[in-house]
């Protein structure tokens, strides 16, 4: 039995281990494999594990050997299901490893923008509070969060942890998603329509996944039905927002600020509008690159290969 791993690296680094996948069959692992590589790399192997290196109709038909192709993440867009599942292939996909992780890094990303605890340490090591004249100095306006209310787009396992967090800090939420939970709403939590969302909300935080009625739905007309002076946090899918109206919104202070871990093209291109937006803090796309949680990851990534070969296959997306 042949395993193929197309792009490894980012889900293992060096910090962990092949193993446990290795024991399973006959394993090669590739740090990244260049779209030119794709179908010489397959080869003859039965089951192919993938990240971000996609797995086409093409390239199914150019290697008749798999049996089974794995995703080292959540969304799944990377492969066509439909032509695996033509080809009885199942696709699996690793769900709800990242939650607590996730979470936490959309209001790491919120923290950032209240308090800009980076550029604040930087001063400090530069010397000016050394020189400055008084005993304090701030250079972006402090933001109490306590009291505001935060939007939630998507109110999934990893929607349901932000709010949690919301809450803990005195926030109200304003949960939109298309199945509701009665159970968890509350005197601070509750479901609402995504017009309410965007008239009361003094953050919106996404967190739903990308379909074709989500593409975008951070555009000019929903972002002026916003509040004045609204924050913008994304680590979910960088296409649900329209970057060039978003931009457009930091340089005229309809948003007051943005937290982004995802664009719409990664690795970034250097025409990304948001690159010269003020006020707008970009990271690479590491809201899942916890330790923790890429070990959980790798775990799932095993148990979906052992359970395909038991003839139990488990976290199918296509069959």
């Amino acid at each position: 039995m042949k395993i193929v791993v197309l792009d490894g690296y980012t889900e293992n680094p060096g910090d962990l281990s092949w193993d446990e996948l290795g024991k399973l069959g006959d394993l090669t692992v590739y740090d990244r494999t260049a779209d030119g590589d794709i179908v010489s790399r397959i080869g003859d192997a039965e089951l192919v594990i993938t990240n971000k290196t996609p797995i086409s109709r093409d390239t199914l038909e150019r290697c008749p050997s798999v049996r089974y192709i794995g995703v080292l993440a959540t969304g799944y867009n990377v492969v066509d299901t439909g032509a695996a599942k033509e080809k009885g292939i199942p696709v699996t996909n690793i769900p709800a490893y990242g939650t607590e992780t996730v979470a936490q890094y959309a209001i790491s990303l919120l923290l950032e923008i209240c308090g800009h605890v980076g550029h604040h340490s930087e001063a400090v090591h530069g010397g000016r509070w050394e020189s400055c004249e008084d005993f304090c100095f701030w250079d972006f306006p402090m933001i109490e969060l306590c009291g505001k209310t935060m939007g939630i787009i998507g109110y999934g396992k990893i929607g349901q942890a932000v709010g949690r967090i919301a809450q803990a800090f005195g926030m109200k939420v304003l949960a939109f998603a298309n199945h509701r939970r009665p159970e968890l709403e509350s005197e601070t939590c509750r479901y609402t329509d995504l017009e309410e969302l965007l008239e009361k909300s003094d953050v919106i935080s996404l967190h739903c996944p990308l379909f074709p009625d989500t593409e975008g739905i951070i555009n000019r007309e929903t972002i002026a039905k916003m509040k004045d002076g609204v924050i913008i946090i994304n680590n979910s899918r960088g296409q649900l927002i329209v970057e060039q109206d978003l931009a457009d919104a930091l340089e005229s202070r309809k948003v007051l600020a943005a937290g982004v871990d995802v664009v719409s093209t990664e690795p970034i291109k250097g025409d990304n509008p948001l690159l010269k937006a003020p006020n707008c803090i970009i990271t690479p796309h590491i809201s899942w690159a916890a330790k923790e949680a890429r070990e959980r990851l790798m775990n799932i990534a095993v148990d979906n290969v052992k359970q395909f070969l038991a003839g139990t296959p488990v976290n199918v997306v296509n069959l």
